[in-house]
């Protein structure tokens, strides 16, 4: 039995989990040469309201700019290049959120919500407050073949990078619509490549370009950046059993028991 579960292991491309343990001086060595991005970021000119809309796109409708948009809105899809199909199920979307808690992929790239990036030699987490991972193997394996992999809300991401650009490759993503009402109504042929480089110690730079046969007229690229918020202490995970915001008049409601 023992020698059948490992052949099958093998078959399935597991080998890597058999690798030798690189030494402790290896590892130090190889975190050495990696970018450290510390600290809890949030989308550029995100400084938002309670209702939820950024200062800036506020302060620009005050002034009579009725198309300022939420910049952690672009990947909605609303200017994406959608082709007959792409169209058709962008008319069909339904509001109404259809998640537990959480954005999916690529939503939480661009969201309200912090990011926090964990970077090791053999792995990029990328986490938000949300509970949203996007796992990113850096150990040099390749995507799993057609008969070990299948769609799910984060997909399958592999990376690498190219000096101090972590280069994402994600794969296998559900309809983000499903999912998150919010998210674009992409295939689950969608192709995903981000490009993110720290531009300066408190900036992120970034974008996304997104390929779909099934939805897309041409390629779909998505400037991404976020900045360092230093008023966060550290990340924390809600299940929104607390949350007192009232954002239809912008005020802050007394705990449940108390109403």
């Amino acid at each position: 039995m023992r020698v059948r579960l490992i052949a099958a292991l093998l078959l399935a491309g597991a080998a890597p989990a058999f690798a030798e343990t690189p030494s402790p001086e290896v590892r130090q060595a190889e975190f050495a040469r990696l970018p450290y991005w510390d600290g809890l970021w949030i989308t550029e000119n995100d400084e938002s309201t309670i209702g939820g809309l950024p200062v800036a796109v506020v302060k620009a409708r005050e002034e009579g700019d009725t198309t300022a948009r939420n910049p952690a809105t672009s990947l909605f899809g609303f200017a994406a290049p959608w082709n007959e199909e792409g169209k058709r199920r962008q008319a069909a979307r339904v509001g109404g959120n259809r998640t537990a808690d959480g954005w999916g992929f690529p939503m939480m790239m661009n969201a309200a919500a912090p990011l926090q990036f964990l970077i090791t030699p053999e792995e990029v987490l990328i986490i938000n407050a949300y509970r949203d991972i996007l796992h990113v193997r850096t150990d040099g394996s390749g995507h799993p073949g057609e008969d070990d992999i299948w769609p799910t809300v984060w997909g399958d991401s592999i990376g690498h990078w190219e000096g101090d650009t972590l280069v994402i490759d994600t794969i296998a993503v559900s309809n983000p619509n499903v999912y998150f009402h919010g998210g674009p109504p992409l295939s689950e042929e969608a192709h995903y490549v981000q490009r993110l480089h720290m531009v300066s110690p408190g900036k992120i730079e970034g974008e996304i370009t997104i390929t779909d046969p099934v939805t897309l007229a041409q390629p779909w690229v998505v400037k991404l950046s976020w900045t360092r918020d230093d008023s966060f202490g550290r990340m924390i995970h809600d299940v929104f059993t607390n949350d007192r915001t009232d954002s239809e008049n912008g005020t802050i409601a007394p705990p449940k028991d108390e109403q």
